[in-house]
């Protein structure tokens, strides 16, 4: 069996190599390749291509396209899988994409072909969970302005939310719009704070949770009766532009640690401005690394450079579980994150 590895500037070669030498796949043929600039500021315009869509123009790896031809599997983070390398790969059986988002696999073309694509949404499902509470906490507690002040020599006891009353956790209520892999985490996370929560999710079977302190509801009311929003949905369309801010609460806060895209930040401007909403704090922009100037100037706005998901925990750990789910999946087990097996079990019925 050979394997086809593609490294990056976030998943390193060597995470990828002490993944192989932990699995079932460590006597296979092994060839491996590095993507993109080893300069992570530099890699954040290749990203944002990636997350576009626009994967067909994007320079591979020299000696990538030939490699792939025999190969069995590719396993990559960032580096395009597109219908060009897939059309070359007569042999390739499974695609396995250490990351959430498949803006880089064409995966419609990998069903035509009867390749298995596996992602994993889960792999920094947690750093993202523990970042949106810390969010929620430096915004509503005042903790990032706190500290800017005191580091400007100011003893600062007044901010934005002082007049309505700055509350503890437990006191408010939580509306977490998704309910996929970080959406779940939050609200587990949220539990010890005795929150209660309210999830908007219109592509789950809520039947198949039963979490203390969770209310499914829909998303007019979600918008009209939380505390806190955070986001935790995938996508490139907005669905919190003005029309639903202005339905949000006038004392309510939004966090957004998912897609720049979901939300309109002209209108989140005019929200702030206008005080439509007490506060926001928001870690990913459409302009990265350029943040608006005029998101500056807000107090009551936390702004962070996409930090959500960077921890070493969630980039090390994600290839052991891409290997230890696809040997599972070979084994007969119910494989997680398979994107097209429905396509794929179907075409092998007939």
């Amino acid at each position: 069996m050979k394997i086809v590895v593609v490294s990056d500037a976030y998943i390193t070669e060597e995470m990828m190599m002490n993944a192989i030498e932990k699995s079932s796949f460590r006597d296979s043929q092994i060839e491996y390749f590095f993507f993109g600039n080893k300069n992570r500021g530099q890699m954040r315009d290749i990203v944002r291509k990636i997350e576009r869509g626009d994967i067909e123009y994007i320079v591979l790896p020299d000696g990538y396209e030939k490699s792939i031809e025999d190969a069995d599997i590719i396993m990559v983070h960032l580096c395009p899988v597109t219908k060009k390398i897939i059309e070359k790969a007569k042999n390739l059986k499974y695609i396995l994409c250490n990351r959430g988002g498949i803006e880089n696999i064409d995966v419609e073309s990998a069903t035509d072909h009867n390749i298995c694509v596996f992602h994993n949404p889960a792999h920094n499902a947690n750093a993202v969970a523990e970042y949106t509470v810390g969010l929620i906490l430096c915004e509503t507690r005042n903790i990032g302005r706190a500290n800017f002040s005191l580091k400007n020599g100011e003893w600062r006891e007044i901010f934005p939310n002082t007049a309505t009353k700055i509350h503890e956790m437990h006191d408010l209520v939580i509306g977490l719009i998704g309910f996929g892999s970080v959406g779940r985490l939050v609200a587990e996370c949220l539990q010890g704070f005795k929150c209660k929560i309210l999830v908007y999710d219109p592509y789950i079977d809520i039947s198949a949770y039963d979490m203390m302190h969770i209310k499914f509801v829909e998303f007019d009311e979600l918008l009209e009766q939380a505390d806190v929003i955070s986001v935790h949905a995938r996508g490139s369309e907005v669905i919190l532009g003005e029309e639903q801010l202005k339905k949000m609460k006038k004392t309510a806060y939004l966090i957004n640690t998912a897609r720049s895209a979901l939300v309109d930040y002209d209108a989140l401007e005019m929200a702030l401005e206008n005080k439509w909403i007490m506060g926001a704090a928001v870690d990913v922009f459409c302009s990265e690394p350029n943040i608006p100037k005029s998101l500056r100037k807000y107090d009551n706005l936390t702004i962070t450079n996409h930090r959500g998901g960077d921890t070493i925990n969630s980039y090390c750990d994600s290839p052991v579980m891409m290997l230890e789910n696809l040997n599972n999946y070979l084994n007969g087990k119910k494989p997680l994150f398979l994107i097209n097996r429905k396509e794929i079990e179907q075409h092998n019925m007939i």
